[in-house]
Parts: C-alpha cells; sequence; structure tokens
C-alpha cells in the first residue's frame, strides 16, 4: 500500500474555486537565456484571453519544437512575475518526476476549446 502524506496547509473550497486554471495551446516556445534555472519562455494561446506569456521550468523533459502546439493547462489569474527580463504571466502546471529534474506537463486527454476553465 502506498504511503498517503497529508497535506502541510489545507485551504478551503472558496479558496480553491478562486484559482482560475484554463487550458491554452503553446504557440511559440524559446530558450530563456537570461533564467538562473534552465527554462523556456512561451506564448500560449487562450482563446478569447488572447495570448499570454510563461516562463517553464521544463527543459530536461521537452524540447522547444515539441512544446509548439501542445495543450496545456494553467492558472491564468495569479499576479504577473518578473523573471530576469521576460514578464510571466500564467503558471504552467505540471508534475515533477521525482529523483529527476523533469516535470511532466499536464493536459487534457483529448481536444477541448482553447481557454476552458478547468472544474
Amino acid at each position: 500500500m502506498a504511503h498517503q502524506s497529508q497535506p502541510q496547509d489545507q485551504s478551503s473550497a472558496a479558496e480553491f474555486f478562486r484559482t482560475e486554471i484554463r487550458t491554452g495551446r503553446i504557440e511559440r516556445a524559446e530558450v530563456f537565456a537570461k533564467a538562473r534555472t534552465p527554462a523556456y519562455k512561451l506564448w500560449i494561446d487562450f482563446g478569447e484571453l488572447g495570448v499570454k506569456r510563461s516562463s517553464a521550468q521544463i527543459t530536461a523533459r521537452y524540447t522547444p519544437e515539441e512544446l509548439v502546439g501542445r495543450t496545456v493547462v494553467a492558472v491564468t489569474n495569479f499576479p504577473p512575475r518578473q523573471i530576469a527580463d521576460f514578464m510571466s504571466e500564467v503558471l504552467v502546471l505540471g508534475v515533477p518526476v521525482e529523483g529527476t529534474d523533469e516535470v511532466v506537463l499536464l493536459a487534457p486527454d483529448a481536444d477541448v476549446p482553447l481557454g476552458a476553465l478547468i472544474s
């Protein structure tokens, strides 16, 4: 049986539902040379929300070329964050692979509309 841990800090359902998590499609990806930790600059199309930018530390698993066209899941209502000379507007979600530097991106398993709200 797998070990189950308890969350350190619990949040309420109301707090969770204030977080906007939406689907988007990566339109452009390039190496973020000025980032302290290896990262990519991403431009993600969220449909009616428009194209938003993100800095993502996903270089151990993905190349920029294989990211373009990929549907991702991201938090779209966090405040923008300045990273070096780049303004990151959304937080792309992924799962760190234990014992590696890899992060596996979260994505729907079927086509969904761009900007769809995760519920």
